[in-house]
């Protein structure tokens, strides 16, 4: 996220006349040291406050920027000097330092200067000024934005805001570049335009266009597999004295860095210790590698930087792809006369979405199933062994990013029909007992019946006998 302030200077007014000023002034005091805020339009003059009235003999005086001497004074020694050729010479000729209060001007400011400025007495630090330099402009001039990029990648999105309403946005992956110049009451209507290359914005003809703009970019989707350690780039090659990172995941704080204060600190015991020994950070450029990653740390990273007194945001959606291994079971779906002759299986996977399940034979494929939907369903893919097969088999379920594979044991699933128990699952193995256990109880009745006819027999044939 990049923050640009706009404030008009009027239609009319000179913006040739640039006497030095302090504007939007704000003063504090923390652990003795003096704590200053000024905001200046660029291309003014900014007079530093060494708060002093007369340099006393003894005094030795030093003028910072970030933690750069810029200026100095030994009165002792009578040396006032300063450093315009420092910071690849950004502040030559501009710096007008004050042989009497040793205060410090700077001529012609521009956004290169924003930032803190310290002032040192006699080794103490006295004051910490930080200069806030916004880009001012004249009513009808027009004023460019700089996105910062070079070029739009293909899954950039990259969206321009003004306060809390975006104006114009890209997805360079739906070749979308549009301007909302009619919201807002129309205030932009015909004043927007968008860089399709860079994703800059240039606002024309400004009149009541002014206020704080912000650039957010959505970077490039992240995608790993289970275990692997991918690195987020903070996109820094080092970091300076008075930067400050901090890594969110989500809301939460996951790990940050105060260069100043030598703080290189990772919060792995958040949110249930998931990211528990999971999080390098590098010292030197301020990325975050999480390492060994697991679905549990899928979802939104953020990078919040104060890197040159500039705010900027980068966020980062990290996909980490996972597989259910694939679950192989006996098939009851034959008829009784193929299964005492061939082995019936099923492998299944289940809450998976566009995959590929496959059934190898050694390394060859022999079948294949594909799940293009965005859902998660279950997937089943049959296959047919005969018993005494000693071929190797496997069921594979697979996507772009990872694969599980599992092997079918053969002796384990597939038993021949002699052994009634484990020629199908354990439910038709239940069924056929049951059955056998009534048909059973039903030949014990008959058998009974048949006994009791045949003894009943003799006793009618005696009665028949007996009668006159």
């Amino acid at each position: 996220m990049v923050l640009y302030e706009i404030i008009s200077a009027g239609r009319g007014k000179n913006m040739s006349t640039k006497s030095p000023c302090n504007l939007a002034m704000s003063v504090s005091s923390v652990f003795g040291v003096e704590e200053e805020k000024e905001s200046v339009p660029e291309g003014y003059s900014v007079a530093l406050n060494s708060g002093l009235t007369e340099i006393k003999d003894d005094d030795e005086i030093h003028w910072r920027f970030r933690n750069t001497v810029i200026a100095e004074i030994n009165k002792r020694a009578d040396r006032f000097t300063v450093y315009d050729d420092v910071l690849d010479g950004r502040f030559r000729h501009r710096l007008k330092l004050n042989n009497q209060t040793g205060s410090l001007t700077i001529t012609d400011i521009t956004t290169e200067d924003d930032g803190s400025y310290t002032l040192e007495i006699n080794s103490v630090k006295k004051k910490n000024i930080k200069v806030n330099v916004y880009e001012s402009v004249t009513e009808g001039d027009s004023v460019a934005l700089n996105s910062g990029l070079t070029e739009i990648k293909d899954d950039d999105e990259i969206q321009w805001w003004f306060g809390d309403t975006v104006i114009a946005e890209i997805n360079k992956r739906a070749d979308r570049f549009t301007v909302y110049d009619d919201d807002l009451d129309g205030r932009f209507r015909d004043r927007l335009k968008l860089n399709n290359q860079t994703g800059s914005l240039t606002v024309t003809n400004i009149t009541e266009q002014t206020g704080l703009y912000t650039l957010k970019i959505n970077m490039k989707p992240v995608s790993v597999k289970e275990g692997e350690s991918p690195t987020l780039d903070s996109g820094l090659t080092e970091i300076k004295v008075d930067d400050r990172i901090q890594w969110r995941f989500g809301n939460t704080v996951i790990a940050e860095i105060n260069k100043r204060a030598d703080r290189f600190t990772v919060y792995d015991d958040v949110l249930d210790g998931r990211f528990r020994n999971r999080l390098k950070l590098d010292n030197q450029t301020g990325s975050l590698t999480i390492t060994n990653i697991t679905s549990e740390h899928d979802g939104h990273y953020e990078l919040q930087m104060r890197v040159s007194d500039r705010y900027s945001l980068k966020a980062f959606n990290v996909s980490v792809a996972h597989l259910p291994v694939p679950v192989i079971s006996r098939s009851c779906s034959s008829s009784s006369s193929s299964s005492c002759s061939s082995c019936s299986l099923l492998c299944s996977a289940v809450n998976v979405g566009h995959v590929n399940l496959s059934w190898y034979k050694g390394n060859s494929l022999l079948s294949s199933i594909i799940s293009v939907s965005d859902l998660s369903i279950s997937l089943s893919l049959p296959l047919e062994v005969e018993y005494q097969d000693n071929n190797t088999y496997s069921c594979v379920i697979n996507n772009p990013f990872i694969n599980q594979t599992r092997d079918l044991n053969i002796t384990q699933l597939c038993h021949t029909c002699s052994d009634s128990v484990h020629c199908c699952g354990s439910t038709e193995a239940v069924i056929r007992l049951v059955l056998a256990a009534l048909v059973g109880v039903a030949t014990v009745i008959l058998l009974v019946y048949d006994i009791r006819s045949r003894r009943a027999e003799p006793d009618q044939a005696h009665i028949h006998t007996s009668e006159p």
